[in-house]
């Protein structure tokens, strides 16, 4: 192999409040002829950076290929709030692969929960983890869905640390006249994802995986050796594993048609002070309401209101989205309309069909995780074990994950996101009523 001495990646992350203040970190050279190693993982996300951890603590000459950079995608964007389970719920999950399947799903992503604090403190992760996460409701039937669905997981999974938050005690949390009741699970949390995923990657070089920015996998070629090929050399494995999510592209056409990228949008407001911060958010948690067009906020280490929602199903970029999601934030805290609003960003959240995690096999030696519904910052790490574990010869755990079935978008490559547009129309009416 042939590094470029001095070489960097043009690429950046983009303008968010994470990039501005993400942490000192050192840049990955691209990838310049020919290379050997056990195991190619194409992806520096969560996923990516948590499945070449795994594999070189046990060993394995692992190489990471990045497109871009370390975080670049939703890794490096999202809302980051930490949530146990998955976006479909438990019922569904059930309904799909059985009872037992459905709960060792259920263990899988609460291990996750387990595994993020472990990751966090045993590299010593500066990435600003507060616990707490609620999930709040707009109209009165979600009252009672709430609550209902805090009976099932406390019956059904043992899972005694959420619990019901009723109207007097949510208005006394949150500064708002929106939410009607909640809940509240101490178990999960918010983090600053880019500093998480900057983290996993140095965690994983140090292990000994080898990392490279600027390389984009462009195709592969399966048997007993894998080639994977970028624009400048070529990364020969026994393993490969594709943790690109939305950003595969046309690397593995055969995933894309099983995902739809769907665009969401956040704004941060200016530093607010920390009193007027902890006015709106009493006990610091993140908080997602229910609806299917949601929206989402916390506060960051430096007292910001970091609040997001607003998707496009349609692909494009809206008019004004800065614009926008202020108004939308406005809504819930109207006493912000003073705030002046210092970043603004976007980035594809990867969905299923189902909303269920996607894992599996494209052949006997090439793996994939995907799919993670805007659940991705506990499930992503969680897969990452859990396509080491498969790897390396124990693949029961992973499997359970592969044994939900999964349909491509329908209408083809042309028409599969104007007919996704219109089924969402329909959900947002949902909302309204």
């Amino acid at each position: 192999m042939r590094v470029v001495p001095g070489a960097t990646v043009s690429i950046d992350h983009v303008a968010s409040y994470y990039a501005a203040s993400r942490h000192p970190s050192p840049a990955h050279p691209p990838l310049a002829g020919d290379i050997d190693c056990d195991v190619c993982v194409v992806g520096a996300g969560i996923a990516g950076c948590s499945t070449a951890l795994h594999l070189a603590e046990r060993g394995y000459r692992v190489v990471v290929l990045e497109g871009a950079r370390v975080g670049w995608g939703a890794s490096g964007r999202s809302g980051a709030q930490a949530l146990f389970g998955v976006a479909a719920g438990e019922e569904k999950t059930e309904a799909l692969i059985g009872a037992v399947a459905a709960r060792q799903v259920w263990d899988i992503t609460v291990e996750g929960l387990d595994l993020m604090r472990d990751l966090i403190a045993r590299h010593a992760i500066d990435c600003d983890y507060v616990p707490g996460q609620m999930h709040v409701a707009v109209k009165p039937r979600q009252v009672e869905e709430l609550r209902a669905w805090v009976g099932r997981i406390n019956d059904r999974f043992g899972y005694a640390s959420l619990r019901f938050v009723p109207r007097d005690e949510l208005r006394a949390t949150i500064a708002s006249e929106r939410y009607l009741a909640g809940t509240y699970d101490a178990r999960s949390g918010h983090l600053h994802p880019l500093n998480y995923t900057l983290g996993l990657a140095a965690a994983a070089s140090r292990a000994g995986a080898r990392i490279f920015e600027g390389s984009r996998a462009l195709s592969f070629d399966g048997g007993d050796t894998v080639r994977v090929r970028t624009a400048r050399g070529s990364v020969r494995c026994r393993h490969l594993a594709l943790c690109g999510n939305a950003w595969l592209g046309e690397a593995a056409p055969p995933l894309a048609r099983r995902i739809m990228p769907v665009g969401t949008y956040i704004v941060a407001t200016e530093p607010l002070g920390e009193a007027r911060a902890r006015a709106l958010i009493a006990n610091d948690a993140a908080v997602t309401d229910i609806n299917w067009v949601l929206d989402y906020f916390r506060r960051s280490r430096d007292h910001r209101m970091l609040f997001g929602g607003r998707v496009s199903y349609s692909g494009l970029d809206p008019f004004n989205t800065a614009h926008a999601t202020r108004e939308r934030m406005l809504r819930v805290f109207p006493q912000l309309r003073d705030a002046r609003i210092e970043f603004s960003w976007g980035g594809y959240v990867d969905i299923t069909l189902n909303r269920e995690p996607d894992f599996g096999r494209l052949a006997p030696n090439v793996f994939y995780v995907q799919g993670f519904s805007g659940h991705g910052i506990v499930l992503t790490g969680i897969a990452g074990k859990l396509l080491a574990e498969a790897i390396a010869g124990t693949a029961g755990r992973f499997d359970v994950f592969s044994r939900i079935p999964h349909r491509g978008f329908p209408g083809g490559r042309l028409l599969r996101r104007p007919a996704l547009v219109l089924a969402m129309a329909y959900y947002r009416l949902k909302d309204l009523l």
